[in-house]
């Protein structure tokens, strides 16, 4: 298949639209949205690229994958050339296809986002992903170097310590994740629904994993099976990627009632558990007739669109800002609006109201104005006086973020932390302690998948150096 295009050619050629179930019919299922490019599609998006030699698209990558020469291989035809190059680069290439921010990041650098459409780097992924998943046979074992004797421990099975894992096993070093839950994957598996990420997929990209060498033990925590202290008398070096998994609480009157969820207790009951899905399973979950989720992030998103599928006849979104400040994907967002949910905008909670048996009855609300911008650059939201009202519920999300579980730091009192109870480290991941090394949520709080894989790439890099002697 050629891809000698002109640019002119290559100009012509419209951006792909992803394929993708029905609103009405997704919006009461857990079966994924998105329903991926057909091989033609994929190689006529990829011939859009102009293989520009400043390569933006790649400085605009957190873990840094060598986006024009797959896309290249891609619109030539190449498709195991293409998986080649995709998966050495990114350990959860079918992971980030799906859940990684491509339009803020790599499209957002994307020369031709400059007078029209950028191009579809993220569908792309996804389809090279999937299509290595779907032909192994067609792929070529990774030669692995010959194992150096040296011994890495990664705390976390989620997409920090998998990358970490990752990197570090191709360099020849024997890996053990130590996973605090029963199964693997971390946030992936817990926090985002069945219907953005399929657990088949997470499945598939750890298996690849193991099959590098990878050794995983779940049911360990960290601080309480074993500490920080006993993992550096055990292993060469130590990566800390167990994330970020406390809420922040809402401070308002009310949110100890019945009926209120902080959202990753709520979607990790459902995603972990499948409670709500089947009617055999014995994770319970309120089914919510009038469900409310404050925030307006993913996770938010996550919540909402959950709620909608397990039968709310009204799924809310309470945001003190506008939709132009919403820090949740476009996407998202988009896919919610055709689902039906509700978005309550520039409205701050001041109260969660219940009844006589301790039941949440309904969220009374602050309207708000947007002012000067603050610290984040957004307009700051200002209530505006004499404007509240209470909206009916009986369920309500929290979904403001998360913090730093304090069970593993507790048991090391040398690790340095910041003000907000998150592991500090420099920019290659080493923290206070010699040999033990940190990244993901636990150093940056809530943040996306893909800067927690960035930051597992570079801090193996860094462990490498440090075990290798410097080599």
């Amino acid at each position: 298949m050629s891809n000698n295009l002109s640019a002119k050619e290559r100009l012509a050629i419209d951006r792909v639209k992803m394929p993708e179930q029905d609103a009405v019919e997704r919006s009461r299922n857990f079966l994924e949205v998105n329903l991926g490019l057909g091989e033609a599609m994929a190689v006529r998006e990829a011939q859009r690229c102009l293989l520009c030699k400043p390569r933006p698209c790649v400085a605009g990558c957190p873990v840094g994958v060598s986006i024009p020469e797959f896309v290249g291989a891609l619109a030539g035809g190449d498709l195991p050339e293409a998986a080649r190059i995709l998966q050495g680069d990114n350990a959860l290439p079918a992971v980030c296809g799906r859940v990684c921010p491509q339009e803020t990041q790599c499209e957002a650098q994307c020369v031709r986002g400059a007078k029209g459409q950028p191009v579809a780097i993220g569908y792309l992924e996804r389809f090279v992903a999937d299509w290595a998943m779907a032909h192994p046979e067609r792929l070529a074992a990774p030669a692995l170097p010959a194992a150096t004797g040296k011994s890495v421990a990664v705390v976390g099975c989620g997409p920090a310590g998998l990358t970490a894992a990752g990197e570090l096993a191709r360099k020849g070093h024997a890996v053990t994740i130590f996973e605090a839950l029963h199964d693997t994957g971390g946030v992936l598996r817990y926090g985002i629904p069945e219907f953005r990420l399929p657990k088949t997929i997470i499945d598939v990209e750890v298996a690849r994993l193991v099959e590098m060498g990878v050794t995983i033990e779940c049911n360990v925590i960290i601080g309480k099976t074993l500490t920080i202290a006993q993992l550096q008398e055990q292993f060469d070096a130590v990566f800390i990627g167990n994330g970020a998994g406390l809420p922040t609480m809402l401070g308002i009157p009310g949110e100890n009632l019945k009926g209120v969820y902080a959202a990753n207790e709520y979607l990790t009951r459902i995603n972990l558990m499948g409670a709500g899905q089947t009617d055999s399973c014995a994770t319970p979950i309120l089914r919510g007739r009038k469900v409310a989720v404050i925030g307006a992030g993913n996770t938010a998103m996550d919540c909402v669109r959950t709620a909608r599928r397990l039968g709310a006849e009204r799924s809310m979104i309470v945001y003190r800002r506008g939709e132009s400040e919403m820090p949740a994907r476009v996407e998202e967002i988009h896919h919610a609006k055709e689902e039906g949910v509700e978005f309550v905008m520039l409205t701050s909670p001041l109260e969660i109201l219940g009844d006589d048996k301790g039941w949440a009855t309904a969220l009374r609300c602050q309207k708000m104005a947007l002012g000067e911008p603050d610290a984040s650059g957004r307009r700051r939201p200002v209530p505006v006086e004499g404007e509240d009202f209470d909206l009916e519920v009986d369920v309500v999300i929290n979904a403001l973020g998360t913090r730093a579980n304090p069970l593993l730091t507790a048991t090391a009192p040398d690790l340095k932390l910041n003000r907000w109870g998150n592991i500090e480290a420099d920019e290659n991941g080493l923290t206070s302690l010699p040999g033990v090394f940190a990244g993901g949520d636990i150093i940056r709080g809530g943040a996306t998948v893909i800067l927690a894989m960035g930051d597992g790439k570079r801090a193996a890099a860094a462990i490498h150096s440090y075990i290798s002697g410097g080599n």
